[in-house]
């Protein structure tokens, strides 16, 4: 979903343009480009229209000059997951280090940072329930469905002590998956622009004197109103050249790594059939009871050594965020970048190093074999 969401397929690319299909429907190749006969109203406006996939046994090198992890359009690794098929990478040896996604991306957001890290570490970049290659599953999705995927995969795949590292939503997740886990279990959690809010800055409306005649008839219309405005702000907002235009309003404020690569692993997912849904309830979720989980009261759970790696132009997210979590939270590093909401993608070099820096301070040894205890 997502904004960005999708499942895999298998082989995606036309051999002559290196453009991509979506697998299961039927294709014609027209004017040098892709053309669906199915769903065209949504998909060819996010699929058929985008840049060229690079062939998955190409490994890319950044304008950064640093190895990017290999596209592949089928997906790395699969796991079984309360009956949904979930993606994840899986690299290198060593100290387990996790990745986590933002809202809308997937574990190829990580293009950068696996495979550096993956020389000194077993990294693991896992896509969250409805996003990226993962499943887009029709569920009611909150912050603790992904908490308890997270935890399940610390469980069932990694089976180690760990180190967790996320982004935006992501960040979130990995916060209410420490706070939840053994003290011992996560060694350090690493945050990129989390999301999240402090209970104070969370307006609230009052609905508990709500009536008979809302509940029943106002809010079902409602709903299929916003259901379908919904819908054709998704359809319009992924397709390709939309993508690329938020990413350079400022998301990504040097736009030398909003390339093809980034594109395609974002409209790849998002051409999924439930991607749409996914999306709508993602949202109505998102905004409903935004008090239940703040970050004072996760934060006040946690017990490990928390680094922030802040991009201080996020136009989402705002900087005076890092400073407050690290006052609340004394057992914090804070560094600060000039970029936007993606800084692991746009300033890969500086957030590698930094994060290469701090995890050689956690005195993480080779992992045993101890299993995650059950929570």
């Amino acid at each position: 979903m997502s904004a960005s969401c999708a499942t895999a397929g298998t082989e995606w690319l036309n051999p002559t343009g290196n453009r991509f299909a979506v697998p299961g429907r039927s294709n014609q190749f027209k004017g040098g480009r892709w053309e669906l006969n199915r769903r065209n109203f949504a998909i060819n406006g996010i699929v058929a229209t985008g840049a060229s996939v690079m062939p998955p046994s190409v490994v890319a090198e950044s304008s950064q000059g640093l190895q990017q992890l290999p596209f592949k359009p089928e997906g790395y690794n699969y796991w079984t997951w309360r009956g949904h098929k979930i993606h994840y990478v899986e690299e290198g040896e060593g100290f387990p280090v996790v990745l986590i996604h933002g809202f809308g991306t997937s574990a190829f957001h990580w293009r950068y940072n696996i495979p550096e890290l993956a020389k000194n570490y077993k990294v693991y970049a896992l896509d969250l329930l409805g996003f990226g290659w993962s499943e887009k599953a029709q569920v009611d999705y909150d912050a603790l469905i992904w908490r308890d995927q997270l935890v399940d995969f610390l469980k069932e795949i990694v089976k180690q002590h760990t180190v967790l590292v996320g982004n935006g939503l992501g960040g979130f997740t990995t916060l209410l998956a420490a706070a939840e886990l053994p003290a011992e279990q996560v060694k350090g959690v690493t945050l990129l622009n989390s999301a999240g809010q402090f209970g104070d800055d969370i307006t609230t409306t009052d609905t508990s004197e709500e009536t008979a005649l809302r509940k029943f008839i106002v809010r079902p219309v409602e709903e299929i109103f916003q259901r379908v405005v919904v819908g054709l702000a998704f359809w319009l907002s992924m397709r390709p050249t939309q993508i690329e235009a938020q990413l350079k309003s400022g998301v990504y404020r040097n736009h030398s790594n909003v390339d093809d690569y980034l594109l395609n692993s974002i409209a790849i997912p998002a051409a999924d059939p439930n991607a749409g849904e996914v999306y709508y309830r993602l949202l109505r979720q998102l905004i409903s009871n935004p008090r239940k989980y703040t970050l004072e009261s996760v934060l006040s759970q946690l017990s490990c050594r928390l680094l922030l790696l802040w991009g201080d132009l996020d136009p989402w997210v705002d900087h005076a965020k890092a400073n407050r979590i690290k006052e609340f939270y004394p057992n914090t590093s804070l560094v600060n970048l000039q970029a936007g909401h993606y800084p692991h993608d746009e300033v890969p070099l500086l957030v590698n190093k930094a994060l290469l820096d701090w995890l050689s301070t956690l005195g993480l040894s080779e992992p045993s074999l101890r299993t995650v205890p059950e929570i």
